[in-house]
């Protein structure tokens, strides 16, 4: 699946709730399936800046495309960390980089979230991307 058309499917998933606060609960129950990072990735360098709770995430180049996993302290963020994971990962690094992840502004997520909480996204957003140059550049 593309990275547009996963996030189309996450546009159509948020229209089905009316309320802010299913769509809040639908997030957390996204951060239950967060692929999980591995405890030995649990270090300072995977840490994101920015965001109001710990985050880590780590990535892998495998086979042409990255492997995302991160995990939070904080149910909300390990949820928006898995939206994320879900649209980008096993994606090709040029195509992340392409990626304007529009979804969030369509589902109205970056406008329900705290300030602290839509830095922290935008931290992630950049991470990810930055994994994507690094990988694009050396392997590619």
């Amino acid at each position: 699946m593309t990275i547009q058309e996963t996030e189309n499917q996450i546009v159509e998933e948020f229209q089905n709730f009316d309320d802010w606060m299913d769509k809040y609960n639908y997030v957390i129950e996204m951060g239950r399936e967060c692929p999980m990072i591995d405890e030995k990735n649990k270090v300072e360098n995977n840490l994101i800046t920015g965001c109001q709770s710990r985050v880590w995430l780590s990535a892998e180049y495998d086979n042409g495309v990255i492997i995302y996993k991160a995990d939070s302290d904080a149910v909300i963020t390990k949820g928006i960390a898995s939206l994320l994971i879900r649209v980008l990962t096993k994606q090709k690094p040029q195509d992340i980089l392409d990626a304007d992840l529009g979804f969030i502004n369509k589902i109205g997520l970056k406008d329900h979230l705290s300030p602290t909480r839509s830095n922290g996204l935008v931290a992630m957003m950049k991470q990810m991307k930055l994994y994507a140059l690094v990988f694009k550049t050396k392997y590619e």
